[in-house]
């Protein structure tokens, strides 16, 4: 064995036990007569004493070689340390060495393998294999870990079968753009990598396996950002022979869960809201409720004046910011030069300063007297000392604008806290959103999407009012599970097909499998899908998932440590039978 102890495990229990350590060099001291050298491995570092009086010469002239990342074996006692470290779990104890071997030498690292690195982000992607050895990615991989394994234990107890589905699939048409594979053996023919295992795992409900789930690596060739990437793992669940509620239940079980074994938090039941609601209140559909700053409408109190801006808008809608009314005006210019930045692309913005003493200061006095800021005040729930910042324009653009003004601020007033956790549901979702561009419907979720059982009728006449049987888990403002109950009949997948806008060979061809399947005796059946890595890094505190993987890309897609995707050989080419016109 080339260990018998890793090197977070010795304490002074261990004095005068003979060990065998084997790992990095994090560092040496050379003081001439004695030399010591921390060890480290993946669980912790313990500290080497070489001392010229009381170690062999060939064992004490090898030690003062060893350099930054040396790989090594050390054999010899556990003794008392004279100066003890606290700060460490080995800090009582080191080991004077009796034999030492390199097992492998290293070049000088790009950059230090400590907790606070000099190496940049760049340059650390590319030696990955290195910033793995640093505690906070580790670390970041065993928090990983233990959440997965939370999850299989919890699902396995509750008689969930996990199933592996394919890789190379077939491409369609709807979602995000595939990744897809040549077949050699079949000439002009691709495969695509899933998205999601989302037929096959409803394939598996008619089969009969009534509980799956999956942690399943999936594919989307997208733009990237900081919580995206092309290939991203899914904890996939689907469950036959349940409604709506049976689905809400069993993961916000798992959820709760994940947060007392995880985190030590205790959740209630998880809040419900309705998509419409959340679209009016927060702006947008994965709320942040860990704060305040709900909207508040004003077209009743804030139109037919004098102020042109507003009467000729569709929403006026404002927040109220708690504890702002102390912003100079250096801060207010500030905002309103944010929010007419082209990503978020206002024209302007109104605010009203609410004093203590009840009365209100406001950019539009010219416009509006005390009773009618009043009303906005109200409107808004704003207190004593808060300031109100409204904006206005169409609905939908004013909300979706407010919405991202209301994130800046509360990251700025440090109501995002990482070590609070906010879940809830969004429901009733729209089955259907229409393509200003195409003039077509489009599946809001995807075109499995079982229409809310009332709602069927609208289907003819009022598409874009048919609510779906849909739900999204969102904690902390980001979404980290979806789901619906499914459509298990073929007439009714046949109709939703329709809608789409395909026609019924283009249906047949792309997925009459599933429609020949929902035949032979399909049980009603839904399911979730949580995006792992969202998951683990909102539980660990941070907001990108890139710390969480253990080899990601970066933003333009490429894996910069080995060096992909690349050019491939003409020979290659030839055989998939690709014809690049460079």
């Amino acid at each position: 064995m080339y260990r018998s102890h890793s090197c977070g495990e010795l304490n002074a229990s261990h004095i005068n036990t003979e060990v065998t350590l084997a790992g990095w060099v994090q560092k040496s001291r050379d003081k001439g007569f004695m030399n010591w050298v921390d060890l480290r491995d993946r669980y912790g570092v313990t500290q080497l004493i070489f001392d010229e009086s009381r170690s062999q010469k060939e064992v004490f002239e090898l030690a003062k070689t060893l350099g930054r990342e040396f790989v090594i074996q050390a054999k010899g006692t556990v003794i008392e340390r004279e100066a003890k470290n606290p700060n460490m779990s080995t800090g009582d104890i080191e080991i004077l060495v009796t034999e030492l071997k390199i097992l492998n030498a290293s070049i000088t690292p790009p950059f230090t393998i400590e907790d606070e690195t000099d190496g940049g982000e760049d340059i650390r992607m590319k030696y990955r294999y290195l910033d793995i050895r640093r505690n906070p990615v580790k670390n970041n991989l065993l928090f990983r870990h233990k959440v997965a394994m939370e999850v299989r234990k919890y699902l396995s107890d509750l008689d969930f079968c996990e199933v592996e589905t394919p890789y190379l699939i077939k491409s369609t048409p709807e979602g995000a753009r595939d990744f897809v594979v040549p077949s050699r053996m079949n000439e002009g023919q691709f495969y695509a990598l899933p998205q999601s295992p989302q037929t096959f795992k409803q394939l598996l409900m008619v089969g009969g396996m009534d509980k799956y789930f999956q942690i399943v690596k999936c594919f989307r060739d997208e733009d990237l950002r900081a919580d995206r990437q092309p290939e991203f793992t899914q904890i996939d669940c689907e469950m036959a022979f349940v409604e709506q509620e049976d689905i809400l239940n069993v993961f916000e079980g798992l959820t709760r869960h994940l947060l007392k074994e995880i985190k030590g938090i205790e959740v209630e039941k998880f809040p419900r809201i309705t998509y419409e609601y959340a679209m009016k209140t927060y702006g947008n559909d994965k709320p942040d409720i860990r704060f305040g700053m709900e909207f508040g409408e004003l077209n009743e109190f804030a139109q037919h004046k004098d102020f042109s801006v507003f009467n000729s808008a569709e929403l006026v809608v404002g927040i109220a910011v708690p504890g702002a009314g102390n912003y100079t005006r250096k801060e207010i210019d500030g905002l309103i030069d944010w929010i007419k930045r082209p990503q978020i692309g206002a024209s302007g913005m109104v605010y009203v300063k609410c004093n203590e003493d009840g009365t209100f200061k406001s950019s539009v006095d010219k416009f509006y007297d005390q009773d009618d800021l009043t009303n906005w005040s109200k409107a808004t729930g704003a207190q004593s000392g808060d300031m109100i910042f409204v904006l206005s324009g169409p609905a939908d653009k004013t909300r979706t604008q407010l919405s991202a003004l209301r994130m800046e601020l509360a990251a700025r007033l440090g109501l995002r806290k990482s070590d609070e956790f906010a879940p809830l549901w969004v429901v009733d979702f729209p089955l259907l959103e229409l393509d200003e561009e195409s003039g077509r419907y489009h599946a809001m979720h995807h075109p499995f999407t079982s229409p809310k059982p009332e709602d069927m009728s609208l289907l003819e006449t009022e598409p874009g009012k048919v609510r779906a049987n849909a739900y999204d888990m969102v904690l902390n403002g980001n979404e980290i599970g979806g789901g619906s109950i499914r459509i298990h009949d073929k007439a009714t997948q046949q109709l939703m097909f329709k809608y789409l806008g395909f026609t019924p060979e283009q249906a047949e061809d792309q997925f009459g499998f599933l429609m020949n399947a929902f035949q032979y005796g399909a049980p009603p059946h839904g399911g979730l899908a949580f995006g792992l890595d969202r998951l683990v890094s909102i539980l660990g505190g941070q907001e990108t998932i890139r710390d969480f993987i253990a080899f990601p890309k970066n933003n333009s897609g490429r894996d910069v440590m080995i060096d992909a995707p690349s050019v491939i050989d003409e020979l290659q080419l030839n055989e998939l039978h690709i014809k690049l016109d460079l």
